[in-house]
């Protein structure tokens, strides 16, 4: 029965380890990592609603008295 030749073995597997490494590495740098957060002023809006000031309340159909 004839011998397994391992003399390429070395050089298949460095190659396939440097090329998933490279794969791995241009898989990860589109992934960009989030900086720090900036302060931002919120401002607030002012809405001219006539209901604005007034307490009102939502009436449901089933909230409503029984005639």
């Amino acid at each position: 029965m004839p011998q397994l030749d391992t003399s390429t073995w070395f050089i298949t597997i460095a190659s396939m380890l440097l090329s998933l490494f490279t794969l791995m590495q241009l898989k990860f740098i589109k992934f960009s990592s989030f900086s720090a957060p900036y302060p931002t002023t919120m401002e607030k809006t002012k809405h001219l609603t006539p209901w604005e000031t007034k307490w009102t309340k939502t009436y449901l159909p089933h909230s409503l008295p029984l005639p």
